[in-house]
């Protein structure tokens, strides 16, 4: 096939330049104003969450998460071991523990059936992760963290604007965590969103967010000096980088449409050869509505995953596995445990194989999807 088909394009919906120029004549260019308080907005309705703070990065966002949840040395969380590391750094980072516990052969989300046999005298919170939009299995989660009195947050890095039994993602547990990085549906480039359940954790948040400073508080009249009142860092973006995200999620709608319609090309392509044994196609349960962030397939075993990686990038199609399970990386063997054994999280990553989807894609798609499968019809050796 003659064009090379990229892994991944970063949407432009036409809007970026003038709000960044906007910002950049704005009189304030920093954090929180006017593009920052209009995103904050969007997601507080979009979302029915009452308290969001936009956040300079998902990363900031999870960091921020277990400020809020109070981890500190010898806290444990318990989380899947398949996940970006910036969800079990965020803990590490405190002086906690991620305990791994193994993921669901069909959704890759934490296996809610380990959690319960994980907890310890020492467990503090549970950190779910909405693998390709996805979303775990919250009410069994979060029953299991009213039995236990445990925090629970959602790793919605990947699942902006998607649903699970007709609510939010974000809006599912105490907290929640986005991305906007280049790589998601709706991006700014680097930046992220911290979603609350409470008045409480808003308050709090502000303060770490804003250097441990009261400033949020001056700035409303409620204190007369504005000084330093608790430990903090600078985790929220600028006005330029809120006026890029909130050209995006204007669009989110029709970029997340467009997506979609790229995976089910791709879901249809591959019927047959899931018919045939050739390969796994994802699984949606019937009450998550998915915002078609990734398209995977599951191939019989690492080294063809591999061979078809290296076949498309041969036949100009971009495509990529996933995570290296965190359990089995040397930072994670050091700083994390394991609960029970891993055998879905230690075999079902090697197998997978990450489609290109991206905004606009169209019928590069089929391109794409074609060269799978003729790949896949030509035998490769062990």
């Amino acid at each position: 096939m003659s064009g090379f088909v990229p892994f991944n394009r970063a949407p432009v919906t036409g809007r970026e330049l003038e709000l960044i120029a906007e910002a950049l004549n704005a009189p304030h260019m920093a954090a929180d104003g006017v593009h920052t308080k209009w995103c904050q907005a969007w997601l507080t309705e979009r979302l029915g969450a009452p308290h969001v703070l936009l956040t300079t990065s998902c990363t900031s966002a999870l960091e921020l998460a277990a400020i809020l949840c109070g981890i500190g040395p010898g806290d444990e969380v318990i989380m899947p071991s398949f996940t970006f590391v910036s969800t079990a750094n965020a803990i590490v980072m405190r002086g906690g523990t991620p305990v791994f516990v193994d993921i669901r052969p069909d959704t890759l989300n934490i296996d809610e059936k380990r959690i319960e046999a994980a907890i310890t005298e020492r467990t503090r919170a549970i950190y779910v992760v909405h693998y390709a939009g996805v979303c775990a299995e919250m009410d069994a989660i979060n029953a299991i963290a009213r039995r236990h009195g445990l925090l629970v947050v959602e790793d919605a890095a990947q699942a902006l604007l998607c649903s699970y039994k007709g609510k939010a993602a974000g809006a599912l547990a105490d907290m929640a965590c986005f991305s906007f990085h280049e790589t998601k549906n709706v991006v700014s480039g680097e930046g992220g969103a911290l979603v609350m359940s409470s008045a409480d954790q808003y308050v709090r948040s502000r303060v770490h967010a804003e250097k441990g400073t009261n400033r949020t508080a001056f700035m409303l009249g409620q204190v007369d000096k504005y000084t330093w009142v608790d430990k903090g860092a600078s985790y929220m973006p600028s006005e330029i980088t809120a006026a890029v995200l909130r050209a995006q999620l204007e669009r989110a709608e029709d970029i997340i449409a467009d997506r979609l319609a790229t995976w089910q090309r791709y879901h249809e392509a591959f019927a047959q050869a899931e018919r045939d044994g050739l390969l796994r196609r994802p699984v949606v349960p019937q009450e998550c509505v998915h915002n078609g962030h990734i398209y995977y397939v599951l191939l019989p075993d690492n080294g063809q995953r591999n061979a078809m990686i290296a076949t498309l990038k041969a036949n100009n199609v971009g495509s990529a596995f996933h995570y290296i399970p965190l359990h089995s990386s040397p930072a994670g063997e050091r700083f994390g445990r394991v609960h029970g054994d891993m055998t879905v999280t230690d075999t079902l990553p090697g197998r997978l194989l990450r489609m290109p989807l991206w905004y606009g894609m169209g019928t590069a798609a089929d391109a794409a999807a074609e060269a799978l499968l003729k790949a896949l019809r030509v035998p490769h050796p062990a």
